[in-house]
């Protein structure tokens, strides 16, 4: 049975705010109760209560409720290769990715929370080389079906597509497909904008559940492109 949620509560984006405002371990260390209380533990509550919904989007997507290894994105930076040192997201990341995905470049759900933009996104970020060249493919092949998808009411009227592209058509591509434009993509994402008033809402989670069935058509002709279940 799934769990009640009623929404993130307000100390939530206010500690991600210091949190943009103080981005040091000397900070953090002695606020992880609050952290812990604000935050994390309101992310995990919220995961398990999309159990259930996830599975009505797609018995395949999988919401996994733990502080490390599921759809709860780690709060530390990797600060190995960047100029930026500091040490913590100042966001909340959640994916609830397809069950055949191990990390975030999978197709999800997402949900993300800061205190400057929340947002829900769909779809797969940085595809790899063969996943991105079936899914151009996929794409070129089944033009009409496609576009239909991303014009259409259900999808405009809550996403909008996101993310970088080529700056001339990928090998193998006709130039002048139709679609060309939808194929030189790198990324295959979308996003709608949530306010922080939605956030902190008793209705967030069929707010969010409500969104992620507006983009399921899309997911999962992107599933079908890698030979993926939906």
């Amino acid at each position: 049975m799934t769990e009640r949620f009623s929404g993130f509560p307000a100390d939530a984006l206010t500690f991600l705010s210091e949190l943009t405002a103080n981005n040091t371990r000397e900070w953090f260390e002695p606020m992880k109760e609050r952290y812990e209380a604000s935050v994390r533990g309101p992310a995990l509550a919220f995961i398990s209560a999309m159990t259930d919904p996830i599975q009505s989007v797609s018995p395949h997507f999988t919401a996994i409720a733990k502080k490390t290894g599921g759809s709860l994105m780690r709060p530390y930076r990797d600060i190995r290769f960047s100029p930026d040192k500091t040490p913590y997201k100042t966001n909340v990341g959640i994916q609830f990715r397809h069950e055949v995905g191990k990390d975030v470049h999978a197709p999800g759900f997402y949900l993300h929370i800061s205190a400057d933009e929340s947002f829900v996104g769909v779809g797969l970020w940085r595809p790899d080389k063969i996943p991105l060249a079936d899914i151009r493919s996929a794409i070129s092949d089944s033009p009409d079906e496609y576009r239909g998808i991303i014009t259409g009411k259900r999808f405009t009227s809550k996403f909008a597509l996101e993310g970088e592209s080529l700056k001339r058509p990928p090998k193998g591509f006709d130039p002048d497909h139709p679609l060309i434009a939808e194929i030189m993509r790198k990324d295959f994402i979308a996003s709608h904008n949530m306010t922080s008033e939605a956030i902190v809402d008793d209705t967030l989670i069929s707010t969010v559940t409500g969104l992620f069935r507006a983009s399921a058509p899309w997911v999962e002709f992107l599933c079908g492109a890698l030979g993926l279940d939906f």
